[in-house]
């Protein structure tokens, strides 16, 4: 986990001193943390290639593993990755096996402690996984400002986050400085905590609180106000779960506020280059994990036996993205139903049960 920089200087110094002592010297290990809201849920929906990549990383590594989500988006093969707070390395070494020898994962992160444990197994995961040489390093910095450590304007192909960005202040400033560093078909994909409401300063100048997530949760809507007005499409939920603040001591401060923990996937396009037809796609399969079918958002699974109508929005994500490679597209027909992108409320699908929504299947012209 990393810090970021708020506003003023006076505060900015004082969170990321209380998140580094936080991450570097109070914690010893997930065991000590006082909330559930940086805790990856267990769950069968981690995909087998992902488990047994994890069953290869250091169990010191993982030890010192804090997130809320699990960040390994699917069609990673020669990527160049950013893990922004990429804390003891966990997630940075699952993406460094997933890339391949040609592929290339940086890890960004404030606190000393954890780049040491992180750098420490450098040498171990590479012969681990058979390379001839690393293709991840860890650098020392902090999220709002890329440039420091040496990451370019449209040189990266996704960037993960996994429950850093609510440490952070200034969270546009994070959108932007992330949406500089993509390429145009780039992805942020990004797991964080979030609240039902604008949180009360009780709760955001509680200690623990902050430096666990929950203090420095951004209320759902402002993500999505963010992440459009930098420049990203609308922002698609791929899983959430609830979680509650249990310790009595925090329940008392936090009162009725409702937190949830998701995994967004925001993708950065050229808008000069979009159409505003919708299309009907099949996937052809051929990514790694994803044999037959690929999950794109909670709503929209593709397969490679039925075809599916898609909106114009959706098209043009896959159309610029990585993705473009494993679908083939024709124009879909005038009264094909298909799934409508818009903005979504995450604790209203996490009240549906994680339902999924099965996406209407594309029929004859009327």
């Amino acid at each position: 986990m990393s810090s970021c920089c708020p506003s003023s200087a006076a505060a900015s110094s004082d969170i990321s001193s209380g998140v580094k002592d936080y991450y570097g010297k109070v914690l010893k290990s997930s065991d000590d943390l006082q909330t559930t809201a940086c805790q990856t849920p267990v769950t069968s929906s981690i995909s087998k290639n992902i488990r047994l990549v994890m069953s290869q990383i250091h169990a010191d590594v993982m030890s010192k593993y804090y997130g809320c989500g699990m960040c390994v988006p699917s069609c990673l093969t020669n990527m160049n990755v950013v893990d922004l707070g990429s804390g003891s390395g966990r997630d940075s070494y699952i993406l460094s096996r997933l890339v391949g020898q040609q592929g290339n994962v940086i890890g960004v992160d404030m606190t000393d402690e954890q780049l040491a444990v992180a750098n420490k197994y450098i040498d171990y995961h590479t012969t681990k996984f058979g390379y001839k040489q690393a293709n991840v390093k860890f650098v020392k910095g902090i999220i709002e400002d890329l440039q420091k450590v040496g990451i370019d304007d449209n040189s990266t192909d996704i960037v993960i986050s996994n429950c850093v960005v609510n440490l952070c202040e200034d969270k546009k400033k994070v959108l932007k400085e992330i949406y500089r560093i993509l390429k145009f078909g780039g992805e942020l994909y990004f797991s964080d905590v979030y609240c039902d409401r604008q949180l009360p300063q009780s709760v955001r100048k509680h200690r623990v609180l902050w430096n666990e997530g929950a203090g420095g949760a951004l209320y759902w809507e402002d993500l999505n106000k963010f992440a459009i007005e930098v420049g990203f499409e609308i922002p698609r939920i791929y899983s959430a779960h609830s979680f509650e603040i249990t310790k009595p001591e925090l329940k008392q401060v936090v009162g009725d506020v409702k937190f949830v923990s998701v995994v967004y996937r925001l993708f950065k396009i050229d808008k000069s280059k979009k159409t505003s037809e919708k299309k009907q796609v099949i996937y052809d399969g051929g990514v790694d994990g994803c044999e037959q079918n690929i999950k794109f958002d909670y709503k929209l699974e593709f397969s490679t036996e039925t075809p599916m109508t898609i909106d114009d929005v959706t098209w043009n994500i896959i159309n610029q993205s990585r993705l473009n490679d494993f679908f083939e597209s024709k124009k879909a027909s005038c009264c094909a139903k298909f799934v409508k992108t818009e903005v979504e409320n995450p604790f209203e699908v996490v009240a549906r049960d994680h339902g999924f929504t099965k996406p209407p299947t594309s029929s004859p012209c009327c």
